[in-house]
């Protein structure tokens, strides 16, 4: 099933433009599908093949001499990150544009290779798993439950597999396996049960002392684990705001899951039914939503420029996107019942700090919209089509 994604026309030009576009972004999150579809007459080399990736390390000049002004497909680049800097050397030699389209799954390593080889040279794009209004175009559900045990990953749509089945087997077979090529984890059980930790304390500022007690691990081996889900796009941390305001604010980053159905997974649902009248219902919509928003400024081709807004005092807002140096102001509830306590977070920051306020928006279940106190009511389905200048 073709499923158009958001970024197609944006990774098309890119390629006119640049002599290298790179897309990172989760395994499985459609990088693949995108390229052959996009990029049909080039030819596509995987280096996820162990024979092939030997093949092109003994002799990568002759590999790209091969493909050298036609240009190349090539998949996983960070299996053989040394080829970066002969990509280097053919490109400024030759400036024309879509010589070469990559690929990658592990940002740190990835983008280590590109800063020292081809900065300047070319585009990035991150593809995330499908946005609402993509997974739309398949199939709209009939609740927002079902949104959050299904998540967003193309092949789940697509090929309408079963959600458990699909993020136990992606959980063992891709996350253990960068585990290990990124790190050397003694004890993978441990390193299983930290990863569903992590799930329990979606939309909660990250402790790295508290995981590690409950562990039984450092702090410096949880903020290692850390590092290594975010560099394989597994989580996400959202950073507090740290602007000068007069007020003592919170300093540690929220976590959330890159992709929500697997974040459901990992805290043991088997049914949509079973989110409904869980305590973790609230801040699995608000992972769906702040990772929405993510979605939205990559496909814009943007920095995530994604902020959240707490001070000793807990006041707090979920979301400030920077835009047009102030901030747009989002909060998020999973109700479908709108109460004007919701408000009560941007009503404060309003009050003492006017001139950094833009837009604000409730986003939640409910079916009503309009504006209340001049703030805009949106209901999550349609929240990037609402608020696209975000």
């Amino acid at each position: 099933m073709k499923i158009k994604r958001t970024l197609e026309d944006r990774v098309r030009r890119l390629a006119e433009q640049y002599r290298v576009v790179t897309i990172t972004g989760p395994r499985q999150s459609g990088k693949t599908t995108l390229c052959k579809m996009l990029f049909s007459e080039l030819p596509y080399v995987s280096l996820e093949n162990p024979d092939l990736r030997e093949a092109i390390q003994t002799d990568p000049v002759s590999f790209l001499e091969r493909h050298r002004g036609s240009g190349v497909v090539i998949d996983e680049i960070q299996n053989v990150p040394e080829l970066l800097s002969y990509i280097q050397g053919i490109v400024d030699e030759d400036e024309k544009p879509g010589q070469f389209i990559l690929t990658g799954s592990h940002q740190f390593s990835l983008m280590e290779g590109i800063s020292q080889s081809l900065a300047g040279r070319t585009a990035l794009v991150k593809l995330l798993p499908f946005s609402i209004v993509e997974a739309n175009d398949v199939e709209s559900l009939s609740s927002l439950e079902h949104y959050i045990f299904r998540g967003f990953y193309p092949g789940v749509w697509s090929q309408s597999l079963e959600p458990v089945s699909y993020y136990r087997n992606y959980f063992e077979t891709y996350v253990q396996r960068d585990v290990r090529q990124m790190m050397q984890v003694k004890d993978l059980r441990l390193f299983r049960n930290f990863v569903r930790l992590c799930a329990g304390r979606v939309g909660q500022s990250f402790n790295a002392s508290e995981i590690g007690n409950n562990l039984g691990v450092s702090s410096h081996t949880v903020k290692s684990w850390l590092s290594v889900l975010e560099a394989s796009y597994i989580v996400y941390l959202l950073e507090p705001f740290s602007g000068n305001i007069g007020k003592r604010l919170v300093k540690s980053p929220k976590l959330y899951f890159h992709d929500v159905g697997l974040a459901s997974y990992l805290l043991g649902f088997n049914s949509p039914d079973q989110i409904f009248s869980d305590r973790m219902r609230g801040p699995l919509f608000e992972n769906l939503v702040v990772i929405e928003f993510l979605k939205s400024r990559y496909n814009q081709n943007r920095e995530s420029n994604l902020f959240y807004y707490r001070d000793k005092q807990q006041h707090e807002i979920d979301l400030l996107i920077e835009r047009n140096r102030c901030f747009d102001c989002v909060e998020i509830k999973s109700s479908a019942t709108f109460s004007k306590d919701f408000l009560k977070g941007i009503g404060y920051l309003k009050k003492i700090q006017p001139d950094l306020i833009g837009e604000s928006y409730l986003v939640y279940a409910g079916e009503m919209e309009g504006s209340i106190r001049g703030i805009q009511l949106v209901n999550y389905k349609g929240l990037t089509e609402k608020i696209s200048g975000s």
